[in-house]
């Protein structure tokens, strides 16, 4: 799963949540994955409102990936099959395939959902981020330092403290309604 990352082939993500610098993408993982930088795992019993918010967030987040995941299993039956002995590159060119003609079909489509989109309820406040390509690592130091960092117990504890306070900032007093 971090091949990409080790090699320095992923694309390099750079944001700011809480005032911390973050260069790694990160993804929603249940409590059963270990605790590394790049995963921001759920709190299972959240204790305080800042907490109960973030759960509650980080759950609506994982369900909307998953109903897009399942629109796509839905539409293209490679994606339901098998693929225990699939090639991993493979299976991500498959996905991206899938996912870019279930645009091209939406794209295609959109005349027949004209109108039916209320743009003045979506909201704007959008967080940005640069993304570029990563640099493939000439030297065994390289690698063994990123391994460090994904590995950093640290970084995965301050990474979901600062998206719990940047998820109270924007939406705390949504809560308090």
């Amino acid at each position: 799963m971090f091949d990409e990352v080790l090699l320095g082939y992923a694309p390099v993500m750079q944001f700011t949540v809480n005032r911390t610098q973050y260069n790694m993408g990160y993804y929603l993982m249940d409590d059963i994955y270990p605790n590394i930088a790049t995963f921001v795992k759920i709190i299972s019993m959240p204790q305080g409102e800042k907490r109960k918010l973030f759960a509650q967030r980080q759950e609506s987040t994982r369900k909307d990936v998953e109903q897009a995941f399942g629109v796509l299993q839905s539409r293209f039956t490679i994606i339901r099959s098998q693929t225990h002995f699939w090639d991993a590159g493979k299976m991500k060119n498959i996905i991206y395939a899938c996912i870019i003609l279930h645009n091209m079909i939406i794209e295609n489509e959109a005349d027949t959902y004209q109108n039916n989109m209320d743009y003045d309820s979506v909201d704007n406040n959008t967080s940005t981020f640069e993304v570029s390509l990563g640099v493939h690592p000439s030297i065994r130091s390289t690698y063994l330092q990123r391994r460090a960092q994904l590995h950093d117990k640290q970084k995965h504890r301050q990474h979901q403290a600062d998206l719990i306070e940047h998820i109270w900032e924007c939406f705390g007093n949504e809560n308090n309604n």
